[in-house]
């Protein structure tokens, strides 16, 4: 059983360096061409399900990789971006001013991240963990492609890593329409590609 993970493709609020978290920005040209190459990378693939997350920037990345193909899409809460409470919206730059430890915690110490109106990591990977079982338990024996966001990605291969809190950035950065790959046989998953992005154009 593999599980195929990618995050949506680029968007406007990317391209203007403002967080996103909960609330959706529209895909850009060049995020909908990503959507496309990962979607031809992955033609040849079996996939039985997408599942992905209910924000529209998501669905819509879902919706350009399945392109023809008779595949149902099922859309998970649990697969949204990190609640990022007043910073949604924000640029990074104006974050970094207005809330300056904070921002440096987020990045730098995220063990030492707390907020009250904010998800912290361990709230992070535990949801992007417990989603992640839901679903391989719901679609047992099935190859599934989960289309998500930066954070929460980080946040299911960190709990599949079992990293502690501090080492949560380290690995490879989940870049627009990136691959990663896990094996998941026996109830023990297995990262086989994490972050891949060989099929850019």
């Amino acid at each position: 059983m593999k599980i195929y993970l990618t995050r949506h493709g680029q968007t406007e609020w990317n391209l203007e360096g403002r967080m996103q978290g909960r609330l959706n920005s529209d895909l850009t040209e060049l995020g909908k061409a990503q959507a496309s190459w990962l979607g031809r990378r992955l033609d040849e693939e079996k996939i039985d399900v997408i599942c992905c997350s209910t924000s529209g920037r998501a669905i819509e990345t879902a919706e350009i990789i399945r392109g023809s193909r008779a595949i149902n899409i099922d859309k998970y809460d649990g697969l949204m971006e990190f609640d990022a409470g007043e910073w949604q919206g924000m640029k990074h730059e104006d974050v970094e001013g207005n809330y300056s430890e904070d921002y440096h915690r987020f990045w730098h110490k995220p063990e030492e991240f707390q907020s009250d109106h904010q998800e912290d990591f361990e709230q992070i990977m535990d949801r992007g963990r417990k989603t992640l079982d839901e679903i391989t338990h719901k679609y047992q024996g099935k190859n599934i492609l989960i289309v998500s966001h930066g954070v929460l990605l980080k946040g299911i291969l960190a709990s599949v890593k079992s990293l502690a809190i501090k080492d949560f950035w380290t690995g490879a950065f989940m870049k627009s329409c990136c691959l990663s790959i896990i094996d998941f046989q026996s109830d023990e998953y297995k990262i086989l590609l994490e972050g891949d992005i060989s099929h850019y154009e």
